[in-house]
């Protein structure tokens, strides 16, 4: 079965579902996760180059990491994307409040976002996951697989999270900031 899925997760490329993987082998999904794990343990041994990812409740083959510049020898090299701090301000409201709207974007971050989010979209980190059922049904976003490959994480749920001091210490700076504004007027 783990040759089965092997082949699988190659010819797609892409990640696979959990789910499809246990109906492709006719078996239930926690003994595909059983075989998952086996299959990740082999492939972390030094002489191998590719890795097993799991991605919330998918997984796929991908080539180890210090690896890359052999690959990329022969290869055509992926573009490299910059992400201004804009940019990673606009993807971590995304990240930690998914889904989200524009509108609340941007009265998170006080200033309009739609350069941010469409620049977001085009690099595939975030897309839209729905529509809130709110009049004008304005759009939703939530990361994508790529933002977790692009962080090392397999699911939102590994992404740091702030203890209640640094969200005071935040809260202290913003209240700072505003009233400096409110001083220059």
């Amino acid at each position: 079965m783990m040759a089965v899925m092997e082949a699988i997760l190659f010819t797609m490329g892409d990640s696979v579902e959990i789910a499809h993987l246990a109906g492709a082998l006719e078996v239930e999904t926690k003994k595909v996760w059983e075989l998952l794990q086996g299959m990740k343990e082999r492939y972390e041994m030094e002489d191998r180059g590719i890795r097993l990812l799991e991605l919330q409740d998918a997984c796929q083959l991908c080539t180890k990491t210090e690896y890359y510049d052999y690959l990329i020898r022969i290869a055509k090299q992926p573009k490299k994307y910059a992400l201004t701090e804009v940019l990673l301000e606009t993807l971590s409201i995304v990240a930690y409040k998914q889904p989200v709207t524009r509108l609340e974007i941007e009265k998170i971050r006080g200033v309009k976002c739609d350069h941010a989010v469409n620049k977001l979209v085009e690099y595939g980190l975030i897309e839209e996951v729905g529509r809130l059922d709110a009049p004008g049904r304005p759009l939703l976003f939530g990361t994508t697989e790529d933002f977790l490959r692009s962080f090392g994480v397999s699911s939102t749920e590994e992404l740091p999270r702030m203890s209640a001091e640094q969200i005071e210490d935040f809260k202290e700076e913003a209240e700072e900031e505003i009233q400096q504004k409110i001083n220059k007027k």
